[in-house]
């Protein structure tokens, strides 16, 4: 097992990873780092509802998907980039407190059903709503000054910025009572509530921060590719991979969701280069294996005891 110190090194040895490729490699390359942080980002920000209340939530590409269209509204409107951002965060944030206020009366797969139709129901709002927001046509977003290798370096940057947020947040909340009691939810939710824990409050708290950071990392994205549309910002494979990524690295953990999210995406990126074809039945695989062999994730797997197993000698026959 790694001490917390040296988990602390490792994730800051890979952050300085990710923002030195700019100066060290490719455009590939850099675009790989950015699609890390995001989703880093998002995959930290499901980890409160999902890894420490254990709500299976599946909402994600609603909140990611508002958040761009947020954004990129107000963006055309006048509004200056990173007041833009913010205001997408702060969005997004009110709805998921009004929608959570609502949806987590369901619980266990109930919930997660209503969370899925959250992100097909905004969908279709967002595509009949033509005269807003452009309906089936989409809508470009003022594009980001510089050149391409300029604008690709300061998404990079931001995105690393609010996964580390993320990533701080996750941190604060873990070490206080609002952690804690997640956690008695996710073991026994009515018994939480008999010991008088606010289990209502707490949820839609962990719920609003699910949304936060989704919400940001929504309003760069749109900032970044300058076209959205309905089909890909509401996304129902999205909504899907970044609980995959949280179970990857181990669910209610700090550093899990930030080791699942680097771990998948480089896998991802390997299949999409070797095995076009295969790449989707692969990945398949890959959650089928994790939710059979590997339930707690990479984190929370006991080296020490797998390291200590040693094979049985075989017997020896004949007399002494």
């Amino acid at each position: 097992m790694i001490s917390h110190p040296l988990r602390y090194a490792l994730l800051a040895a890979w952050i300085v990873l990710l923002a030195a490729t700019p100066l060290v490699a490719d455009n590939y390359t850099v675009r790989i780092a950015i699609t890390v942080a995001m989703y880093s980002a998002m995959a930290l920000s499901w980890n409160f509802i999902g890894g420490f209340a254990g709500y299976p939530s599946f909402s994600t590409a609603a909140f990611f998907g508002l958040g761009c269209y947020a954004g990129a509204l107000a963006q055309r409107n006048g509004v200056p980039l990173v007041l833009a951002w913010a205001l997408a965060t702060l969005f997004v944030t009110a709805f998921a407190v009004a929608l959570g206020a609502i949806i987590l009366r369901l619980k266990g797969h109930y919930f997660a059903i209503g969370s899925i139709a959250v992100v097909e129901v905004v969908r279709l709002v967002i595509s009949s709503w033509g005269s807003l927001t452009g309906g089936g046509d989409g809508l470009n977003v003022p594009l980001l000054e510089g050149g391409p290798d300029r604008v690709a370096s300061t998404v990079l940057y931001v995105m690393l910025a609010v996964m580390l947020a993320a990533f701080v947040a996750t941190v604060l909340v873990d070490r206080a009572r609002l952690g804690f009691g997640l956690r008695c939810i996710n073991q026994n939710e009515d018994a939480a509530d008999m010991v008088g824990i606010d289990t209502t409050r707490y949820k839609i708290m962990a719920y609003a921060l699910s949304a936060l950071f989704c919400g940001t990392v929504g309003a760069i994205y749109a900032s970044w590719v300058g076209y959205i549309d309905p089909t890909d910002s509401f996304s129902i494979l999205l909504t899907v991979k970044v609980p995959v990524m949280v179970l990857l690295g181990g669910a209610g953990t700090v550093l899990g969701p930030v080791v699942g999210a680097g771990l998948f995406v480089l896998l991802e990126e390997f299949f999409w280069a070797n095995f076009l074809e295969w790449n989707r039945a692969i990945l398949g695989g890959i959650i089928v294996f994790l939710i059979f062999f590997l339930p707690g994730g990479f984190l929370k797997l006991d080296y020490r005891k797998l390291l200590r197993r040693k094979p049985t000698p075989a017997k020896q026959g004949g007399a002494a």
